[in-house]
């Protein structure tokens, strides 16, 4: 079982003095776990408010960067990138927009970089608890959609693995602002919901010291670029 971040990306890439760009990167956790192993990262989400969280933290590594930007739009130059990153972010992307998004991800790879994708799948205990404030059933699977035809098209599949990971969460004010820092309009939602959230917290998670834990099935593809 592995942590909520999940150790797969040190697995599965070396970082280290590479040019890597993260879609979607929120408040930027994961930039600034790359730029610690060594990596050059810049972030990009289209969220304001998120970034302006993310450029206040400090990385232990090389100095991060974050633009304001969206996935199927990327303001960058073709081949700026050794390794493009999507954690958790492609079924944010609009649906229509997720061929765009991975055609600009292939636009801004160098020659040899490679994509890393971890999605999570519409299973597991964590996805029921959060499907009572939005059902990403379909988005999910348009995701999974996306990267079947990206690899026929501008990619080469290195590796696939599906995995779980543990959610934590201390109570509903935590999974509130885990939800809301992804798309703040969930806000409503959640309050409205708030008595059966808060009966789904005890009765789909594993109590432990410090509140719940729950299981989150994912899947990880990383892929390289097709020849030319």
């Amino acid at each position: 079982m592995l942590g909520d971040r999940s150790e797969l990306p040190d697995e599965l890439l070396d970082v280290r003095g590479r040019d890597v760009l993260d879609v979607g990167c929120g408040e930027g956790w994961l930039v600034r776990r790359l730029a610690s192993a060594g990596a050059r990262a810049v972030g990009l989400d289209p969220l304001a408010s998120a970034l302006e969280r993310a450029r206040r933290e400090r990385s232990s590594g090389a100095p991060a960067r974050y633009v304001e930007g969206t996935a199927q739009a990327l303001a960058f130059p073709s081949g700026s990138f050794d390794m493009v990153v999507f954690f958790n972010s492609l079924h944010h992307v609009p649906a229509e927009s997720m061929d765009a998004a991975l055609v600009e991800a292939a636009r801004v790879l160098r020659s040899n970089g490679a994509l890393y994708v971890q999605e999570p799948l519409a299973q597991g205990a964590f996805f029921e608890l959060t499907r009572l404030v939005e059902d990403e059933t379909r988005v999910r699977a348009a995701a999974q959609e996306a990267l079947r035809r990206a690899a026929e098209r501008q990619f080469v599949e290195l590796a696939c693995r599906d995995a779980a990971i543990t959610v934590r969460l201390a109570d509903l004010d935590s999974l509130r602002a885990r939800m809301i820092s992804v798309e703040p309009s969930r806000a409503a939602a959640i309050d409205e919901h708030e008595l059966i959230l808060r009966a789904a917290l005890e009765r789909l998670g594993r109590p432990v010291e410090d509140g719940y834990e729950f299981d989150q099935p994912v899947r990880v593809n990383l892929f390289g670029l097709k020849p030319e």
